[in-house]
């Protein structure tokens, strides 16, 4: 059946979650995630087997440079030069790094359009400060729950999809059924398209940030009536890119963010994860992946855990 394109605007409006958890929320979708959910979702870690999901914070990692580069890590003491009582010496280190170069969150600041952020918020009160509403420090306590990783790559039979190439709410119900898993309210949910092997296959930073695989805008629509909580995949901005309309921009960042108040989780690892799924045909587990409380943060690095 062919999927339809809708158009961005009138997405937004029907899938508005403005005022469902009051006129000051500045949470959204992971008020799903409710304390019950996560007391469910902590008995899926059953054999202990835990998988990182974060990439390297390095130098090596897919920022080409410009509006975003890779982490800089520097020595501020290595222990030379260090004559202190008893013998002790120390070392220490710091990061430049913009708070979204590797596996991060998009928080609900990170996007507006006609003026406004999530839940009415005004786009100007995203300053020099921060963000007045709306920063990632709200999110500190509410990410954490029901994941599940739904395959596409895998489903489609390839290392990884193309640039350009559309997932859809066709694929995700296909994926569930061959997985044999169903997405639910306050759930974490993991798209893989592939796109980190392709990056450490081709470690070409220009390459990758060229275009993606990634959710289309009727994806939109999917996850609202599944009240998922969070988004992610392993490509660098979740949805398809060029996008399904000429001359537009990420237009479902937009919906999820700005609309339905969805926090987006980007550049994810799910290599080791996917392969394991595949393996014990599991693929639901406990997510634990917290940002870091940066005030008036727009996103935050994360390095998230799956525990199955």
């Amino acid at each position: 059946m062919a999927e339809t394109v809708p158009d961005m605007r009138e997405l937004g409006a029907e899938l508005r979650n403005w005022g469902r958890w009051g006129p000051g929320d500045e949470r959204g979708t992971t008020n799903l995630i409710t304390p019950e959910r996560v007391a469910a979702a902590a008995r899926l870690a059953r054999t202990g087997t835990v998988f990182d999901l974060g990439i390297p914070l390095d130098g090596d990692g897919p920022q080409p440079g410009g509006a975003r580069i890779n982490p800089i890590r520097l020595m501020s003491e290595n222990g030379q030069e260090q004559v202190l009582p008893g013998g002790f010496r120390w070392a220490d280190d710091y990061v430049f790094m913009p708070l979204q170069s590797a596996s991060q969150y998009d928080g609900l600041a990170h996007v507006m359009y006609d003026e406004q952020l999530y839940n009415g918020r005004p786009a100007g009160s995203v300053t020099v400060k921060g963000a007045g509403y709306n920063g990632i420090h709200h999110q500190a306590k509410g990410i954490a729950g029901r994941g599940v990783l739904l395959d596409i790559a895998r489903l489609r039979g390839v290392d990884w999809l193309a640039a350009g190439e559309v997932i859809g709410p066709d694929d995700l119900d296909a994926a569930c059924a061959a997985q044999g898993v169903e997405v639910g309210p306050g759930d974490i949910l993991l798209i893989r398209t592939g796109y980190r092997k392709k990056f450490l296959t081709e470690r070409d930073p220009v390459e990758f940030m060229k275009g993606e695989p990634g959710l289309g805008l009727e994806s939109a629509r999917w996850l609202h009536a599944r009240d998922v909580a969070v988004v992610g995949s392993d490509n660098w901005a979740v949805e398809v890119l060029p996008g399904e309309h000429d001359g537009a921009l990420f237009e479902l960042h937009m919906v999820l963010i700005r609309d339905m108040g969805m926090t987006l989780a980007e550049l994810l690892d799910l290599e080791e994860l996917a392969e394991h799924c595949a393996g014990d045909g599991v693929y639901e587990f406990f997510y634990a992946g917290p940002p870091l409380k940066f005030t008036r943060g727009i996103g935050s690095p994360i390095n998230p855990l799956a525990l199955k």
